[in-house]
């Protein structure tokens, strides 16, 4: 009988937490039969529109993935996936009062958003490099001594190139751009002999320029890899360790290397345009060992 008790003592005890477990957004997914994906327009090739206005990307694919583990994990075969449209103003509003519940895009890991929302594995490293003319033969950020070289105006990528110029003396003459449109143009009309950006961009802007085989991008970075992950709510862990395993389990297998070849490497809708954007060696060990890590210093070595 005092084994009994005590038994029934425990599963009260017991009880409570296993309801807590589903609170949240699982809850909130199971509640509505829903789980609703923020998008954006135009964050080509991690999130875009395609020209039969559906949503569709890498980091669309990797939280389609997500929704697959939700709908097993919750035992909602008719589960729902939505689509909610975000920019970069709306995306943590919209997280945080609960509209979306993954963000899907090409949003940067840091501490300060850390403060407000979360994030899952790391799925892409960004880092600033410049883009220049092959026929110029510019390797490095030294080959870059004396030249003229542009950035976007406001923009992280030109705070790395002043600080560049300062520390290595480079001499160089900087040309602030309004937008990456306006950067590339100065390179390609050759009234700079470089363009810095982050990778990503410049493999894009590359790709839908007039003569793509004319260009190349550094090998060498003026910043270490920044990590992009997919968005979600902050203080929900039952919900981040599903989300976790999900992406977890991707990343480990050789499915991602499908996916990223798919949306990196070979032509993408509509446009048939391909990106040629090799999966880095960090990226490739991020995969490897998944983290959520938002120090960049972390997936140098």
């Amino acid at each position: 009988m005092r084994l009994l008790k005590t038994t029934l003592a425990l599963s009260l005890l017991i009880a409570p937490a296993t309801a807590d477990e589903l609170g949240g957004t699982l809850k909130k997914i199971k509640d509505n039969s829903r789980i609703v994906l923020g998008v954006r327009d135009a964050a080509t090739p991690f999130s875009y529109i395609d020209d039969k206005q559906n949503y569709i990307g890498f980091a669309v694919d990797i939280c389609l993935t997500i929704a697959d583990a939700v709908k097993r994990e919750l035992k909602l075969p008719d589960l729902k996936v939505e689509m909610a449209p975000v920019i970069s103003a709306t995306r943590i509003p919209l997280m945080t009062n609960g509209t979306i519940d993954l963000e899907c895009s090409a949003t940067t890991n840091n501490v300060d958003r850390l403060r407000q929302v979360a994030f899952t594995n790391t799925h892409f490293l960004s880092a600033a490099r410049f883009a220049s003319k092959k026929a110029q033969k510019i390797d490095t950020i030294d080959d870059l001594k004396g030249k003229t070289v542009s950035a976007v105006a406001g923009s992280t990528n030109l705070v790395m190139l002043n600080k560049a110029n300062t520390e290595r003396k480079l001499g160089l003459t900087i040309q602030s751009a309004k937008d990456v449109a306006e950067g590339f143009l100065l390179l390609e009309n050759g009234r700079a002999a470089a363009f810095v950006l982050d990778d990503v961009q410049l493999s894009i802007a590359i790709a839908q320029s007039k003569d793509p085989a004319a260009y190349q991008i550094s090998r060498e970075a003026f910043s270490e890899p920044e990590p992009y992950g997919i968005m979600l709510r902050k203080g929900d862990p039952a919900f981040k360790a599903v989300v976790d395993r999900a992406t977890a389990d991707l990343y480990r297998s050789p499915a991602i290397t499908v996916l990223y070849d798919k949306w990196f490497l070979s032509p993408t809708p509509p446009r048939g345009i391909t990106y040629n954007v090799p999966m880095s060696p960090e990226l490739k060990r991020a995969y490897a060992d998944p983290t959520d890590n938002p120090d960049p210093a972390s997936y140098v070595h």
